[in-house]
């Protein structure tokens, strides 16, 4: 499953909040609530069912339920962001939070939050797709610092075209591929500790601006950090730069990686 589809599957694995006997506005303000969430909402009425209880489920399957006054209280605010804590129960099987559109401005607001909290653990894996030459060198001294934590393996993803910047702190992959040279990506991989993974995963629309999802799930954190490691593996130096930490793919070099189980999209061959 590439990047592209597994944006596809997550979009594909859409949920339904049912509210029970809704009391005013309660149904439009969760679904105001929910605007950048992958799920529905939807309204139903049981005689001998409670007022504003909300019910989440995936197809047929029952997920959990809730009071609406507590869920409102802990969902005040939608964006990227590590307290997780404060959005349970229903954000418990909310990981995936699904956008459009969005500029630059906003794809860095959320990638510092990630390259932040890999800095603040200060180990494991960071991974980030930049796409082209350019947009890296505007990042580089932050990568550069963030490849000064000794035990932080960071790792940058770039289309080879233009000048190959030189990289002393953390290893650059050069990648002669479409999803390389379209993807956003920045991946932490917790070190392996499940509450600390977290990742975002975009595409560059043709007509503007960024669409994907950013995931606190571990699976598919996971998925990404493998499917990465064997797709884009360092094979050889380039030669642009220090062979010691640029090495280069061919188009016809990448391999295959397992999918994540829980997402399904038309386009994947799973």
């Amino acid at each position: 499953m590439s990047l592209s589809e597994l944006i596809a599957g997550v979009a594909a694995a859409e949920k339904t909040l049912t509210v029970f006997n809704p009391a005013g506005d309660v149904a439009e303000r969760l679904t105001e609530h929910f605007a950048d969430r992958n799920v529905f909402v939807t309204t139903a009425s049981h005689d001998l069912g409670p007022t504003n209880y909300v019910v989440l489920g995936e197809g047929r399957r029952f997920l959990t339920a809730v009071n609406v006054e507590e869920l409102l209280n802990s969902t005040t605010e939608f964006r990227p962001g590590f307290e997780t804590n404060t959005y349970r129960p229903i954000l418990d099987h909310l990981d995936e939070t699904l956008f459009r559109s969005y500029d630059r401005t906003r794809m860095l607001a959320a990638t510092r939050e990630i390259e932040d909290r890999a800095w603040r653990v200060g180990a494991g894996q960071l991974h980030a797709g930049f796409q082209t030459a350019e947009n890296l060198e505007s990042q580089l001294d932050s990568y550069e610092r963030l490849g000064e934590r000794d035990d932080l393996s960071v790792h940058a993803y770039i289309y080879p075209s233009g000048t190959v910047p030189k990289v002393e702190r953390f290893l650059l992959h050069l990648a002669r591929t479409e999803e390389i040279e379209l993807s956003w990506f920045v991946v932490y991989d917790g070190n392996g500790i499940d509450d600390y993974k977290c990742a975002l995963l975009a595409e560059e629309d043709p007509l503007g601006g960024f669409s994907g999802f950013w995931t606190y799930d571990p699976s598919t954190v996971d998925y990404l950090v493998n499917y990465l490691q064997s797709t884009y593996a360092i094979v050889k130096p380039d030669g642009d730069g220090n062979d010691d930490t640029v090495h280069c793919l061919a188009e016809d070099e990448t391999q295959a990686v397992a999918p994540p189980t829980h997402y399904t999209s038309t386009s994947a061959n799973t």
